[in-house]
């Protein structure tokens, strides 16, 4: 059932006991549905004593792996852990192959609803109201962030205006003649679009845009990605995250200090990357999640690849777990350089912090038994040394930065792919 906003606001300032109990309640029927109905759960959970008595017991249940659904699709290019009939479902998406091959996901009626109800938390986040005209500049295809927002806007009432089949210069344009309040895209876009508004003279900061909401990447919660954002644009940044085949998960904290789970929706479990049991306050995890509510693709217990630092210690109405500074990173990202373990989304906050660096691309690769990285940055300035550093007094690491040509190095609309990991042959992310 969609929640109205002072629903919404209720289930947020719910106490930890409370919580839980709504979670139980609901992942009780979420694993009674999924044993009586879907095979490939029916043969994960044999053997499991149901109801569970307690969210400590979800512990006990075997995880899920993306590498296990994509196997099991083929031939016939349906999910493997989808529940009914193909005729049952009305929505077809699938991941973006970021990491992999595409997986196909599929939606019922009930399980969008329950799409739309979850995004109604990411745009009460961007205090989103019918009065607001929103610009989505994303393409088409299965991508099921556009769709998704798309139906969420229409359910909120705003106006929706989507920016697919065109290119930048022509999105410009669309938002100067129907004036925009908020854009969704990826922080990639957001600051490719800063660039190809220089070049063709478009002021954004003197646009109808006042608020971006971005996903797919950690930059939103990346403090220097977020404020270059900010001043191109003078509009502010809401993060958001979610995943195809969980759902849409995390929304932004009122307060910018990374992006709330929404747990009356998904069961978060956090692994410590350093000893593998349950993550305390602030610890770098491993992040799992359950999804409450997607009955057609139910997903328990899902190794998400994403490392986080949960903290239970909110402040302010919501009471949902907090991971601080968003997404950090993905586990296969992460390099060990000189005994120091660096992520990606480290290296870009240093990068965004120079207004002159346009674009960059890391490169990951093994020097006998240890991680080396090479950044590639465009600079206006010319003079990489003052980058390189920057790298070895704030990472404590003599990192190599090279000057690219100007423009020589890959844009992107979607996610952006500045990652190459050339450590382990045949493999990139």
């Amino acid at each position: 059932m969609e929640l109205n906003f002072e629903q919404r606001r209720e289930v947020e300032s719910l106490d930890r006991a409370s919580l839980e109990m709504l979670q139980l309640d609901r992942l009780n029927t979420t694993l009674a549905r999924a044993v009586a109905e879907n095979s490939f759960y029916a043969h994960k959970l044999a053997g499991v004593s149901l109801p569970l008595g307690s969210l400590a017991d979800l512990a006990a249940l075997p995880t899920t792996a993306k590498a296990e659904l994509i196997a099991d699709c083929e031939p016939d290019e349906l999910p493997a852990n989808r529940t009914w009939p193909i005729e049952r479902y009305v929505r077809f998406h699938q991941t973006s192959g970021t990491h992999g091959r595409p997986m196909p996901v599929y939606d019922t009626a009930e399980d969008w609803r329950w799409w739309i109800g979850c995004w109604q938390f990411v745009l009460d986040a961007a205090e989103t109201t019918v009065a607001d005209r929103a610009m989505l500049a994303f393409s088409f295809g299965p991508f099921i962030g556009f769709w998704s927002a798309h139906d969420a806007l229409v359910a909120r009432g705003a106006l929706v205006i989507p920016g697919g089949g065109m290119n930048s210069r022509a999105r410009l344009d669309l938002i100067e003649r129907t004036r925009p309040t908020i854009l969704l895209c990826t922080p990639t876009y957001a600051l490719h679009l800063v660039e190809v508004a220089a070049e063709c003279g478009f002021d954004l900061a003197s646009s109808s845009v006042t608020r971006i909401i971005v996903a797919g990447e950690p930059g939103g919660s990346i403090p220097a990605v977020r404020e270059r954002i900010e001043a191109a644009w003078q509009a502010r940044v809401v993060d958001h995250a979610g995943a195809s085949e969980v759902g849409p998960w995390g929304y932004a904290d009122a307060e910018r200090r990374g992006v709330h789970v929404l747990e009356s929706e998904f069961i978060a479990e956090f692994q410590s990357v350093e000893t593998g049991r349950p993550a305390g306050e602030g610890e770098l995890a491993r992040l799992l999640l359950t999804s409450l509510g997607r009955y057609g693709l139910p997903i328990i217990r899902y190794q998400t690849g994403d490392l986080v630092r949960p903290s239970w210690r909110g402040s302010g109405g919501n009471r949902f777990v907090l991971l601080e500074g968003g997404v950090l990173g993905r586990a296969d990202q992460m390099m060990i350089i000189r005994g120091v373990n660096i992520f990606p989304s480290a290296v870009e906050e240093i990068l965004r912090s120079f207004p002159e660096v346009v674009e960059y691309r890391l490169t990951a690769r093994k020097r006998g038994a240890m991680d080396e990285l090479l950044v590639e940055v465009e600079d206006q300035r010319s003079a990489p040394e003052r980058i390189a550093e920057a790298m070895s007094l704030r990472l404590g690491l003599k990192i190599e930065v090279a000057l690219a040509p100007p423009a020589s190095l890959p844009r992107f609309e979607g996610k952006g792919r500045r990652f190459i990991d050339e450590r382990r042959v045949g493999e990139s992310a």
